[in-house]
Formats: structure tokens, C-alpha cells, sequence
């Protein structure tokens, strides 16, 4: 081969490296530009490969994109008061057990700074400085605690709340009445605080909890379910529009004080003529008056022994927090029913 032709051929593989390499700067230029400037509220990571689990055929599948709040975000509490956030409050105080469970499950227990002197699940709330009652909290200490956002629940009333919020405290209150009411809450807690995948599974193993009750029970005819009295505090019971009501009504059990609204003192006539035939009382509760668990009062009722309940000792005792608080427990206090009004469908 002449000199000249390979000449030709050098300059000819030179030029074309350059052009290559030309093409590589503008892919990677172009790639450059689909990401999103952070602090926008949009995702800016590319979604991670999911492990295909639970897809059929061993079929795998991206993962979704991790979902981010978009700020300011506005919500209503359930006093209907709106509140804007600019950015996931950072400091946080739960006067509720209910809360501060919900916002320990999200991950947040490390932003929160003081709960209630009731709240003791999980063992980390115990450490926290401690804000008074869950009625009517401790003000002074609420307002040294230099919260961004306070949170309560179902046990404080709107004046107590509209006190606080009187004082500047930034006060967010929910007040559920439905197992439903408890999820879309945990829904709404991961809007707020950027925890939306959290919040999601969450409720998703909550929900998995109800299903496999109502589907336990949804064969029953109405001759086969029981009569059931919860007796959730010596002397009180529950009816319609609560959400301890409805645990009885998804397990498949007739609520003898369905009927009436609220929570009610017992009419111990009524009970002996409505003749339940399971009672459901707070295994872990002992009586402040007589020291004596729940159980042995009720059997030591005068007449009472006549009832089917008690004769056929079908006094079922279950988990008073489970049952008794609306947070994230409160689908294993629908399981602990179903299986104490009927062990033979519900595992």
C-alpha cells in the first residue's frame, strides 16, 4: 500500500474518533438534562429495579418511584381548620397514644420530642419528655417544647384545642370514628411528614388484618351470630358511631348496644334481658376501686349468672390498647375480637 493512501486512512480514523466522541458528549448532555432540580418537591433519583415479588410466573418489574410530598401541602384537620406546610414539620409532640403510636410506625420517632403521660407503646415514647393528660395537657410545657406541629387525637375536645391554639401552638387534631377513619389518617400523616410510602404499607398490612376477618365471617347467616357485650371500662360500654362498635360489626358479632349512639353506662337489667353470648372486656385492666380484674366483676354481678355469656364462660378477654386506641393497633384489636367471639373461624 502507498504511503499516501495510509496517510488518508490515519487522517480518516482521526476525524472519526473526534466525531465518536463528539456524539458520547451530547448523550450524556441530553441524559443530563431529564433530571429535576431538587427542592422542587419532584423526584429526582431514577426509580430503583424492583425484585419482581409476588408477580406471577417469577416475572419482575420496575419498582415504582418513590413517592415525595410536593410542598406547601394543604390539609384539613378534623376540627376543619386548614393548615399549609411549607416542609415536613421537623419538631413534633403527640398528646394522643393513638398518634404517637402512628408517628412512631412512620419512622418519626426520633422527630418526636414529648408525648402524653399515657403514651407507652412503643418502649422509645417512654423516654420522651413527658406534656401532661390527654385531655388537658400541660401548656407550659407544651409551649417550652418549641414544637412545629402538636398533635391529638380523639380524646380532646375542640375547646381544649382552640385553647392551645390560643396560646400560638400549632395544634392538629384527629378524631376517627371508623377503622377506615384510622387509615386514611395514617394516609394523610405521610402526606404530611414526606413518609407517603410508609404510611402506604402500613395501611396496607391493616387492611390485609380486616380482610382476613370479613372474609372469615361473611359466610354467617343472621341465626348464627352472636350476641356480643364490649365492656371496654367497668360500668361502659359502646353503640353505634364509634369505632370500638364497628370492630364488633366487622367481626360478624351483634353489638347489644348497637342501637344507641356513643358510649354508655351499662343497665345491668338490660344486659341480663338482651342475654349476650360472648362479653369482650380489657384482659390487662385492673379496676382502680376494687383492685380486681374486669372479669372477676362481672362474674360476681348479681343475676348475672343467668346470662349465656357467663354461664357457658364465654367472657373473652382481649388487648385494651388494641382495641381502645385508634392507631396503628387497631386492626390486631379487630383480629383479637373476631377470634374471641368466633375461635372456630377466625385463626
Amino acid at each position: 500500500m502507498k504511503l499516501g493512501n495510509i496517510s488518508k486512512m490515519q487522517r480518516y480514523g482521526s476525524k472519526l474518533v473526534v466525531l465518536i466522541g463528539m456524539i458520547v458528549l451530547l448523550i450524556i448532555a441530553g441524559c443530563g438534562n431529564l433530571s429535576v432540580s431538587p427542592g422542587k418537591g419532584e423526584l429526582v433519583e431514577p426509580p430503583k429495579t424492583g425484585t419482581g415479588q409476588g408477580l406471577p410466573n417469577g416475572e419482575t418489574a420496575a419498582a415504582p418511584a418513590a413517592k415525595a410530598t410536593v410542598y406547601p401541602l394543604k390539609v384539613k384537620d378534623a376540627t376543619g381548620k386548614e393548615f399549609i406546610f411549607d416542609k415536613a414539620p421537623a419538631r413534633l409532640v403527640s398528646i394522643s397514644p393513638s398518634e404517637t403510636e402512628t408517628l412512631f410506625a412512620l419512622g418519626l420517632g426520633e422527630q418526636v420530642y414529648g408525648v402524653s403521660d399515657f403514651c407507652d407503646y412503643p418502649a422509645e415514647a417512654l423516654k420522651k419528655p413527658k406534656m401532661g393528660s390527654i385531655v388537658k395537657p400541660n401548656e407550659e410545657a407544651l409551649l417550652a417544647s418549641n414544637a412545629d406541629l402538636i398533635v391529638t387525637g380523639v380524646s380532646m375536645k375542640i375547646p381544649a384545642v382552640e385553647q392551645l391554639r390560643s396560646l400560638k401552638l400549632n395544634v392538629f387534631k384527629v378524631d376517627p370514628k371508623t377503622v377506615d377513619d384510622v387509615l386514611n389518617n395514617t394516609l394523610v400523616f405521610g402526606q404530611i411528614f414526606n413518609k407517603q410510602e410508609q404510611a402506604e404499607k402500613l395501611v396496607a398490612e391493616m387492611k390485609a388484618d380486616r380482610q382476613k376477618v370479613t372474609d372469615a365471617v361473611k359466610n354467617l347467616q343472621p341465626e348464627q351470630k352472636k350476641r356480643v357485650l364490649l365492656e371496654f371500662s367497668p360500668g361502659w360500654t359502646v353503640g353505634k358511631g364509634e369505632f370500638m362498635d364497628e370492630l364488633i360489626t366487622l367481626s360478624g358479632g351483634i353489638n347489644i348496644y348497637g342501637e344507641m349512639a356513643g358510649y354508655s353506662q351499662l343497665n345491668e337489667e338490660k344486659v341480663i334481658a338482651a342475654n349476650p353470648q360472648i362479653i369482650l372486656y380489657p384482659s390487662n385492666l385492673i379496676d382502680d376501686k376494687s383492685k380486681k380484674t374486669l372479669d372477676q366483676i362481672i362474674k360476681e354481678r348479681s343475676g348475672w349468672e343467668k346470662i349465656d355469656a357467663v354461664k357457658n364462660n364465654r367472657i373473652v378477654g382481649v388487648d385494651k390498647d388494641w382495641i381502645s386506641r385508634p392507631g396503628p393497633r387497631i386492626t390486631q384489636g379487630l383480629v383479637d375480637i373476631a377470634k374471641g367471639i368466633y375461635p372456630e373461624l377466625v385463626k
